[in-house]
C-alpha cells in the first residue's frame, strides 16, 4: 500500500522526497490499515462469550457511542455517534462489546443506512433480543468538504427490529430517551 500511496502524491503533483512527505506514504497505509481494522473482525471474536444470564427484559440503551467511518463512494470520513437500545430475552451483552460492534463496523468502507443495519442485525443475532434499535447520527465529509459543501449538514439513519417495529410505544420511548 505504501508504493499506491507514493503514487498518488506524485500524480497530485508533490515531491515525495520533500523532507514533510518522506514518510508521508508509510504513515497513510498505517493510518488506512487502522481505518478498515473491521474487515480483520468477527461478530464472535469481539462478543467473545460476553452474555451474561438476566432476568431483565427491559429496554436497555447506549447512547452516545462515537463513530468513525469511511464512506465507501469517495473514501473519506464520516463522524457522529450511535444510540443501540435491545431489549433482553434471558441473557444480556456486555456492555462494552456494543461499542466494539459499533467499532468493528465502523471500521470499514461503508456507507451510513448499510452501517446503521449491520448493527442492528448483528446485536439481535448475537442477543436473541426481543427487538433491537440503532440511531446513528453523523457529519459526512465527502458533503461538507466536496461536491454541495453543506458544513452544517447531518444525516440521521435507524434501523428498528423486533419490538422496536412493531409497537410504536417502545419505538417512542426509545425515541425519547435517546435525545
Amino acid at each position: 500500500m505504501k508504493k499506491q500511496f507514493e503514487a498518488i502524491i506524485q500524480h497530485i503533483g508533490e515531491d515525495i522526497t520533500r523532507p514533510g512527505l518522506v514518510d508521508t506514504p508509510e504513515r497513510a497505509a498505517k493510518a488506512l490499515e487502522f481505518l478498515t481494522s473491521g474487515y480483520n473482525q468477527s461478530l464472535d471474536e469481539i462478543v467473545n462469550n460476553a452474555l451474561f444470564p438476566a432476568e431483565a427484559n427491559d429496554m436497555i440503551i447506549v447512547k452516545d457511542i462515537e463513530l468513525y467511518s469511511m464512506c465507501e463512494h469517495h473514501m473519506l470520513p464520516f463522524i457522529g455517534k450511535a444510540h443501540v437500545g435491545y431489549i433482553p430475552t434471558g441473557q444480556v451483552l456486555g456492555l462494552s462489546k456494543i461499542a466494539r460492534i459499533v467499532d468493528m463496523f465502523s471500521r470499514r468502507l461503508q456507507i451510513q443506512e448499510q452501517l446503521t443495519s449491520q448493527i442492528a442485525q448483528s446485536i439481535s443475532e448475537v442477543t436473541d433480543a426481543s427487538g433491537v434499535a440503532v440511531v446513528i447520527e453523523a457529519k459526512h465529509l465527502c458533503m461538507m468538504m466536496r461536491g454541495v459543501e453543506k458544513q452544517n449538514s447531518s444525516m440521521r439513519t435507524s434501523a428498528m427490529l423486533g419490538m422496536f417495529r412493531k409497537n410504536a410505544s417502545t419505538r417512542n420511548e426509545f425515541l425519547s430517551l435517546i435525545r
